[in-house]
C-alpha cells in the first residue's frame, strides 16, 4: 500500500513522532559538544538512536539537525559544513525510517538561530539566509516535511516560515511556552496559533514545559483553531541529581497525558527533552487503545484580555513637552558601602537645577553598590527623580521581575533599559553573563508590568508606573543597525532615549536629522574629557565611545587644569551646535567630578 502524503495521513488519523535526540545521545556518553556534528563523525550512533525510536513505534523521525545552521555550527568550527551535516542527517533518518515495516515520514528539524546571533542585531536578510541555507540542504537530502521547533521568538519563527514557503514541503511550526502559559514575548497559545496558521500547515508546541502544562496549551489552541495541531512535551521538569539534569516523569505518566492531548485534538504527537524510546513506546500503546472523543469547551481556557497600560506621568517628559530642555546627570554608585559622597553630589546637582539623576548599574561590568536601593535614597535626599539603569547582564528573567517590582515599591518611576557591558569588559573574574533578555526584551517586560502582569502572563493584582528609557549609540559605523534597534526599542515602549557620549559635529548632525523623525525625545550624551590619558582610554577601551582625531589631537599632552580646560572647551562647542534643536542633555561627569556637571548645567542654561 502506497504511503499517503504527510498532511493527508494527518487528516486521516494521529501520527506518532519520535522523542528527544539529544537526551538519547547524551545518555550514551562520548562527544556531546555538538550533537549535529555526529551526523558526520559518528553516523552509526545517530542511526541507532533513530532506529530505537522507529522500533518503539514512531512513524515520524526528526533529523538530527536542530542547530545545524551556519551560525550554530560555526561555534564548533563547522560553518562550512552546513549542507553536508544536514544532508547526512536526512539520509540517516531516511535509512532508519525504512528499517521497519510500515509508513514512516522524515521531518527536517530546524531550530532557532540562537541568542548569540541576535545579540549582534543582524539584518533580517542575514537571518533569512541562514534558514534558507539549512532548509535547502534538508530538502536536497529528501525530507518529507519541515519541522520548526523550540522557537521562543514569534518574529523569528514567522521569518523561518516565510523562507520555508520557497520550498514545496509541508510546514510544522512549534512554539515553546514557559511559565504561566506564555511565550517569552508574553503571547498566549491562542495568540500564537492565530498568527502561525497562515504560514504553517500544522501548528503546535514543544519543549518549554511538561505534559501537564502542554495539555493546557493544546486546549487553548483547540478553542480558537480547528486545523491540524501538534504537541511534543518534555518529560516533566528536569531535576539536578548527582551532577546531571534528569527528567523524572515516567513513561506511563507521559503517555497518559499524551492520550489526553490527542483527545483534545492533537494529530501529530511526540516527545521533547527528557523523553526516550520507552516514553514513545508507552505513548504508542496508549494510542492503540480507544481514546475519548475530542471535546473542547470555551470554558476550559480562561482567556483574559491584556489590560491597557495605565498612563504614566513623568516630570522629565512634562518639562520636555512644555518646550524646555531637560538636563540629566549620571552618577555611579560607590565601589564600597559608603554612599555619602554620592548623596552629597546629588544634593549639589539638585541645587544646580538638574531635572533628573541617572544612576548607572555596575558600569563596565565592575562591582558597585546596588543602584536600585541607592536610587531610592537619592530621590529621598535630593528630591530629584532618578533614572535607574537596569542591565540584563546580572539577573535572569525571575530576578528582573522581582527587582523591578521592588523598584516600584521603592518609588522609582524612571528606568533606563540596557543590555549591559559583558563580563569580559570588567574585572570580576569568575562572574558569568546572564542575558536572558536584551534591552528590547527588558522594555517588553517593563511594558508588561505597567499593564499589570509579568512577561509570562501572570496577573500582579495592580500595575507599575514606569517611564522607560533606552540607550542609543550614534557613533556606530554603519549606523543602520543601531537605527533598526532604536525603532524596535521605541516600539517596545521606550518613552525617551539617551545617547552615548558625542564628540563630533558630524554625529551631532546625524542626531539632528534623526530627532526630526523620532517620536520620543533624544537626550544627547556629553562626557567632558579631562586629560590625554582619559581621552585615549575612552576611545580605545570603552564600548560605544569613539573620539574624532581632531578631538584626540586637542587633548594631546594635557592633564590637570589644562586637560579640564581643553575638555570643557570641546563641550562648549558641542553645546553651541545643539542650540535650538536638541531635546535635552545627558551629562556624564568623569570620575564623579560633580563640579564639572554643575559648570555644564550653568553653561547650558546660559545658552538656552
Amino acid at each position: 500500500m502506497a504511503r499517503p502524503p504527510f498532511l493527508e495521513a494527518l487528516r486521516q488519523g494521529v501520527l506518532l513522532a519520535d522523542g528527544a535526540m539529544g537526551t538519547l545521545l547524551y545518555s550514551q556518553g562520548g562527544d556531546c559538544s555538538c550533537f549535529e556534528a555526529l551526523n558526520l563523525r559518528e553516523p552509526q550512533r545517530v542511526l541507532a538512536a533513530h532506529q530505537a525510536y522507529r522500533q518503539a513505534g514512531a512513524c515520524l523521525l526528526e533529523t538530527n539537525t536542530f542547530a545545524a545552521n551556519r551560525h550554530q555550527l560555526g561555534l564548533s568550527g563547522l560553518a562550512d559544513a552546513v549542507a553536508e551535516v544536514n544532508r547526512a542527517g536526512a539520509a540517516l533518518a531516511r535509512q532508519a525510517a525504512a528499517s521497519q515495516v510500515g509508513p514512516c515520514y522524515v521531518a527536517g528539524a530546524v531550530g532557532p538561530l540562537g541568542p548569540a546571533w541576535y545579540e549582534r542585531e543582524p539584518p533580517e536578510q542575514a537571518s533569512a539566509a541562514l534558514f534558507r541555507e539549512q532548509i535547502a540542504a534538508l530538502v536536497a537530502g529528501g525530507v518529507d516535511l519541515l519541522l520548526f521547533e523550540t522557537f521562543a521568538r514569534l518574529d523569528e519563527l514567522l521569518l523561518a516560515l516565510r523562507v520555508a514557503r520557497e520550498f514545496a514541503l509541508p510546514r510544522v511550526a512549534q512554539m515553546a511556552f514557559v511559565a504561566e502559559g506564555r511565550t517569552r514575548d508574553g503571547l498566549s497559545a491562542a495568540d500564537i496559533v492565530r498568527q502561525l496558521r497562515p504560514l504553517a500547515d500544522v501548528v503546535g508546541t514543544n519543549c518549554g514545559c511538561g505534559p501537564h502544562d502542554m495539555l493546557q496549551r493544546v486546549r487553548e489552541m483547540a478553542v480558537v483553531d480547528d486545523g491540524l495541531l501538534s504537541a511534543f512535551a518534555n518529560s516533566g521538569f528536569p531535576q539536578y541529581v548527582n551532577g546531571r539534569h534528569l527528567y523524572l516523569a515516567t513513561p506511563d505518566y507521559f503517555a497518559a497525558r499524551g492520550g489526553e492531548m490527542v483527545a483534545a485534538g492533537v494529530r501529530l504527537i511526540g516527545g521533547c527533552c527528557g523523553t526516550t524510546p520507552e516514553h514513545i513506546a508507552a505513548l504508542n500503546r496508549t494510542l492503540q487503545r480507544p481514546l475519548p472523543v475530542r471535546s473542547v469547551s470555551s470554558s476550559v481556557v480562561p482567556v483574559t484580555p491584556v489590560p491597557t497600560a495605565a498612563p504614566v506621568t513623568s516630570p522629565l517628559l512634562e518639562r520636555w513637552a512644555a518646550g524646555r530642555q531637560p538636563i540629566t546627570v549620571e552618577l555611579d554608585p560607590p565601589r564600597g558601602l559608603d554612599c555619602s559622597a554620592v548623596l552629597a553630589g546629588a544634593r549639589r546637582l539638585a541645587a544646580a537645577g538638574v531635572d533628573a539623576i541617572n544612576l548607572a548599574e555596575n558600569p563596565l561590568a565592575r562591582i558597585r553598590m546596588g543602584n536600585l536601593a541607592l536610587a531610592a535614597r537619592i530621590q529621598e535626599a535630593s528630591g530629584v527623580p532618578v533614572i535607574a539603569h537596569v542591565t540584563c547582564r546580572d539577573r535572569n528573567l525571575i530576578g528582573l521581575h522581582s527587582e523591578l517590582m521592588g523598584a516600584h515599591l521603592l518609588g522609582l518611576r524612571h528606568i533606563l533599559a540596557v543590555t549591559g557591558d559583558p563580563v569580559a569588559v570588567g574585572d570580576a573574574a569568575g562572574a558569568s553573563n546572564v542575558f536572558d533578555l536584551n534591552a528590547i526584551g527588558l522594555l517588553g517586560l517593563l511594558a508588561a508590568l505597567n499593564q499589570g502582569r509579568t512577561l509570562l502572563g501572570s496577573e500582579l493584582g495592580g500595575h507599575t508606573a514606569f517611564c522607560c528609557g533606552a540607550a542609543f549609540n550614534p557613533n556606530a559605523q554603519p549606523l543602520e543597525g543601531q537605527l533598526r534597534k532604536l525603532e524596535r526599542k521605541v516600539a517596545a515602549g521606550a518613552r525617551f532615549v539617551q545617547t552615548q557620549p558625542v564628540y563630533s559635529a558630524e554625529v551631532l548632525q546625524r542626531l539632528r536629522e534623526l530627532s526630526g523623525h523620532c517620536p520620543v525625545p533624544l537626550f544627547v550624551g556629553l562626557l567632558p574629557l579631562v586629560s590625554e590619558r582619559n581621552a585615549e582610554f575612552l576611545h580605545n577601551e570603552v564600548p560605544g565611545i569613539r573620539l574624532p582625531d581632531v578631538v584626540r589631537q586637542r587633548m594631546r599632552g594635557t592633564q590637570g587644569d589644562s586637560g579640564v580646560a581643553a575638555g570643557m572647551a570641546v563641550m562648549d562647542e558641542l553645546i553651541g551646535q545643539m542650540r535650538g534643536w536638541v531635546a535635552g542633555y545627558y551629562l556624564m561627569p568623569p570620575f564623579g567630578r560633580v563640579e564639572l556637571a554643575e559648570e555644564l548645567i550653568h553653561r547650558i542654561r546660559a545658552v538656552a
